[in-house]
């Protein structure tokens, strides 16, 4: 066995625990990671970037061995494809690469790179907590890596408890920090438990900073059991959309966009935050030939990124929709139904803007909106969950309306096809990526 493949065995068994002993295991991993955190906070913070780094390079050759590892095990555990998933992760980490971590570092704590430091200050210091607990959720990979990272840049030890939904990442990850320096490796400790433990629960959601991503309710469930001096970083629900201008979709323009929105919808099975589930279309009669040429883009993206697996409920709630929207046709709306026999896509053509159900698994609607205001009026409900809109087609107006999006809420705006890429350093739910993990401080002696 390699040396890789023995860590990643022996990080593998680490902290996986049945439910009926998660509390002790759990108890356990917290002790050693506290002894092992005096030992990663003496080490000096630009030695201990550039092991972070060397972790970040370690994932993004397309031959990394974490990633094959990852591309063969994922589908089995989370229901993507095998070629979505290796199409996702080479998008997705084409850009996250050392000097990105580095960048991200100079631009909020001050050090790590050329670039001028923003924060902190003269006077100022940034260090991060005694520990770190991380609450992982969903299934798609690139969270899950940059989560398990980022506290230690600050020098704080992570404990994670891994997505139900993505078993893999984490240990993975755990293994690749192992590889680079061992007192990383040390670092990190993954448990497992079940919702309803409450010995572990509470365990778990004592440390001093805790990271949870999850559903609103899940979120809530947990601003209960933490309270100042702790802090809480919390990633709730997000959605996505793509908004174009139907004067500019012609010819080429409309086949590019049609293409980049298919990208989007398709990787991850529009399981994700940056997954747009509705397209709105400014412009008299635009829509229809949006919807056409959208619907011939899936088609191409299902040959080349099959769907995944489908629950029943999934199922069940595609067939729900399209069904509805068959209804209403047929009562005389001005409505076009788009489908794949086998549930693989389905392009709705809307005949108005109202919010609607998004089954999701590459279920998309095409809306259209008469003028910027009616546009902006759509997106006001949707403000508060809002994450990333790909926007085309607007030319001198992109910048205008650009500043509107975020103004309203967005956190990323971006070209039909880069959704499913972002930078490394995206204000996700419009926070900075370090600064809420670290404790500042301030002194004033010459």
């Amino acid at each position: 066995m390699s040396r890789g493949e023995d860590t990643r065995a022996a990080l593998s068994r680490r902290g996986k625990d049945t439910q009926s002993g998660a509390a002790p295991a759990l108890a356990a991993s917290i002790d050693r990671l506290r002894a092992a955190r005096p030992e990663l906070a003496a080490w000096p913070a630009e030695q201990r970037l550039d092991a972070l780094c060397a972790v970040l390079e370690l994932w993004r050759p397309s031959d990394s061995p974490y990633r094959k590892e990852l591309e063969e095990k994922l589908p089995r555990e989370s229901g993507f494809h095998p070629e979505t998933v290796r199409a996702g992760l080479e998008l997705g980490l084409s850009h996250w690469s050392g000097d990105a971590l580095r960048a991200v570092v100079a631009g909020e704590l001050g050090f790590g790179a050329t670039a001028p430091p923003a924060y902190p200050r003269r006077g100022a210091t940034a260090c991060g907590f005694p520990l770190t607990s991380v609450l992982l959720a969903g299934s798609i990979p690139m969270p899950t890596l940059l989560s398990l990272l980022l506290p230690l840049v600050l020098g704080s030890p992570v404990l994670a408890k891994p997505a139900s939904r993505d078993p893999v990442t984490a240990d993975l990850v755990a293994a690749s920090l192992a590889e680079i320096d061992p007192l990383l490796g040390r670092c990190v400790a993954l448990n497992t438990f079940s919702h309803d433990d409450e010995a572990a629960a509470a365990l778990f959601f004592a440390s001093e900073c805790v990271v949870a991503t999850g559903s609103d309710e899940t979120l809530a469930r947990v601003a209960t059991r933490v309270a100042p001096p702790q802090r809480l970083v919390a990633y709730g629900h997000r959605l996505s959309l793509a908004v174009v201008s139907g004067a500019a979709m012609r010819g080429d323009a409309l086949r590019e966009t049609a293409a980049g929105l298919a990208t989007d919808i398709a990787l991850w099975d529009q399981l994700g935050c940056l997954s747009p589930l509705v397209v709105f279309v400014e412009g008299e009669h635009a829509g229809a030939a949006l919807a056409d040429e959208l619907a011939r883009a899936l088609a191409a993206a299902g040959r080349r990124w099959p769907r995944g697996d489908l629950s029943t409920a999934a199922a069940a709630q595609i067939r729900s929709e399209r069904s509805e929207a068959e209804m209403r046709r047929a009562a005389g709306r001005a409505l076009r139904v788009h489908a794949c026999e086998e549930l693989g896509w389905t392009v709705v053509l809307e005949d108005d803007a109202s919010q609607r159900p998004a089954p999701l698994h590459r279920f998309v609607r095409v809306s259209p909106v008469s003028s910027r205001a009616e546009l902006l009026c759509a997106l006001q409900p949707l403000a508060p969950h809002l994450a990333g809109v790909a926007l085309a087609g607007f030319g001198g107006e992109t910048r205008e309306l650009s500043r509107a999006l975020l103004d309203l809420g967005a956190s990323r705006v971006c070209a039909p096809g880069r959704l499913q890429a972002p930078p490394l350093g995206w204000h996700h739910d419009g926070q900075p990526l370090l600064l809420p993990l670290a404790r500042l401080g301030d002194y004033e002696i010459d």
